[in-house]
């Protein structure tokens, strides 16, 4: 188990995080792809926003499902509500305070083919689905 604080550039978002994290992971979905975070996947229960949640603006994209958050003043992404898993959040691992990537394992996550707008969408992604 491990505790961080976490925040977005300017500080005006502030967060801890409260969680056993496994493995880091970078999505090749177009929106992930652009924002090049490396993220963390963390319970529900193991983010807490402890200041600037009014600060925080909600980007929404395909299904809808999933809910990225960013900071209104400089415009980092901090985290998101994940779509395959909508029980966890995506922690942007940047944001966090003495976090040492190095220590963890990585892996590239194939969000690209997630979509489930295409006929084709891949059956194995666990999250909600539209048709």
């Amino acid at each position: 188990m491990g505790v961080w604080s976490g925040s977005c550039h300017c500080g005006a978002v502030r967060f801890r995080v409260d969680a056993q994290i496994e493995e880091l992971t970078r999505c090749d979905c177009s929106l992930c792809r652009r924002k090049g975070a490396l993220m963390a996947k963390v319970p529900e229960s193991g983010l807490t926003v402890e200041a600037g949640e009014e600060n925080l603006t909600l980007y929404q994209w395909n299904t809808g499902v999933a809910r990225h958050w960013f900071c209104r003043t400089c415009g980092i992404y901090p985290f998101h509500r994940k779509r395959s898993a909508p029980d966890s959040y995506g922690v942007n691992v940047g944001c966090l305070e003495d976090f040492d990537v190095t220590a963890y394992p990585y892996r590239l996550a194939d969000g690209q083919t997630m979509s489930v707008r295409p006929p084709d969408a891949r059956p194995e992604w666990t999250g909600p689905r539209e048709e």
